[in-house]
């Protein structure tokens, strides 16, 4: 056993060697459920995972929060398993399982030793056909993930996800996170819920995606067992809500509970799926990839004003956010970095970045991008990430290319068309004892 669980651990954390092409087989079942099978043989470890195309941005406007707590839900138990039984049985087998939910999808996901694969299957049928939910489940998990909540705003700068979103989008659903309202999970029936999962959790909604040490003409078998006989529910249409132009810069300071002050500024940005979502990502390599990029060398090393910057793209399905931020030294304010950002920011739109900058930030992407399909669950993952949203599973072999098509122009048109004052939400978080008011945002 204790050598099972050595294998799973190792599988996870990555050291299952990158491969220059990943083969894969997919097809559809009758009632529309997308299945994606990659073998490799390398250990006796297979990922099953199943990915809902359900996601926050899905939920009704006072039904905040519920593809996360649904995804808490499902692991109460089912018309076959017994509440906690979900865990028991994958621990038992000396294997891990988690799940995760976005703004746009739900994943699901087990870690296994290879002659446990029909357990998952069946583990994630049952969630798929016969997910059970109790009030006393719904009760439970209300305050598990209030708990949830509070830890994870406890933290500083914890809120400023959520600062940023409710203000960069107004119409459209980003305007909330996952984690949602406590409010609208407390106020919610047990008809909800189920009629939650009734429209979302359905075979052509999903994806199951198995990577690993797997026969695959056995495996096809074992996935029409459990899955064919699911019947096919009304196709799910996702959001198609027009957000307007932001209108202006929006700024707004926060009072928590830290020590340093910190600027946080996002963008709205495009879909992940654009051309320019690629650039942006580039851009953000130039401007925090590393001690030796732009931000971290202005502010940190040469200013001395910040003790942490960073940029990256929040990047999402039908938009996102391109969000800097920059953490005062100690003894420093916000005056002190928020100019010397717009000016690094500045020099991007006026300037071509250096052909050694630009060869390595493509050299940082070519390792990002293998590296999250060095391990059995990242394949598995990005291969359904592929099918989901672009459409076409063979991304994970040819994506890199999007990137290598960025030019350094490209860096300079996407700088300079979104990284402006008009598209942007500015926070400044301060620390409580700076409140005039004494009052808080959250």
């Amino acid at each position: 056993m204790k050598k099972l669980i050595i294998l799973v651990a190792l599988a996870f954390s990555g050291v299952i060697s990158a491969q220059n092409n990943i083969e894969f087989e997919e097809y559809e079942l009758d009632n529309g459920l997308h299945v994606i099978l990659h073998e490799d043989k390398t250990t006796p470890i297979v990922a099953v995972t199943m990915m809902y195309h359900v996601g926050s941005k899905n939920e009704k406007t006072d039904q905040t929060g519920f593809a996360h707590f649904f995804e808490h839900l499902t692991f109460e138990g089912s018309e076959n398993i017994e509440r906690g039984e979900f865990d028991d049985y994958v621990n038992s087998a000396g294997g891990q399982l988690n799940a995760n939910t976005s703004q746009d999808r739900t994943f699901y996901f087990e870690l296994l030793p290879s002659n446990q694969l029909e357990l998952g299957l069946w583990l994630e049928s049952e969630r798929m056909l016969h997910a059970k939910i109790k009030k006393i489940g719904v009760d439970t998990q209300r305050e598990v993930v209030k708990e949830e909540k509070r830890q994870r705003y406890s933290q500083p700068y914890a809120t400023f996800a959520e600062n940023i979103f409710s203000r960069l989008y107004v119409e459209h659903p980003y305007n909330w996170t996952p984690i949602g309202s406590m409010e609208h999970l407390n106020a919610a029936e047990l008809n909800a819920f189920m009629s939650f999962y009734n429209k979302f959790y359905l075979p052509n909604n999903a994806t199951l995606s198995i990577a690993g040490d797997l026969d695959i003409p056995k495996t096809k078998e074992l996935i029409k067992a459990y899955f064919g006989d699911i019947p096919k529910g009304k196709e799910v249409v996702q959001p198609t809500i027009k957000e307007p132009e932001l209108g202006g810069e929006k700024t707004a300071i926060i009072y928590d509970d830290i020590q340093l002050p910190a600027v946080m500024m996002g963008y709205r940005m495009p879909p992940q799926t654009s051309d320019d979502a690629y650039a942006l990502q580039m851009v953000s390599s130039v401007l925090s990839g590393g001690p030796s990029s732009r931000m971290y060398k202005r502010l940190v090393d040469i200013d001395q004003t910040a003790l942490q910057v960073g940029a990256f793209p929040f990047s999402l399905e039908q938009g996102g956010a391109f969000i800097t931020f920059s953490l005062a030294n100690a003894g420093k304010t916000i005056r002190d970095m928020k100019p010397a950002i717009e000016e690094e920011i500045g020099k991007l739109q006026d300037e071509l970045i250096t052909e050694r900058e630009f060869q390595k930030i493509q050299n940082q992407m070519e390792s990002s991008f293998i590296q999250s399909n060095s391990k059995m669950a990242g394949i598995a993952e990005s291969l359904a990430n592929y099918h989901t949203y672009y459409g076409d599973a063979n991304y994970i072999n040819t994506e890199i290319e999007r990137y290598r098509s960025v030019t350094r122009e490209d860096i300079k048109r996407v700088a300079k068309k979104y990284l402006v004052k008009e598209n942007r939400v500015v926070l400044s978080y301060l620390p409580k004892a700076q409140d005039p008011d004494n009052k808080t945002e959250n």
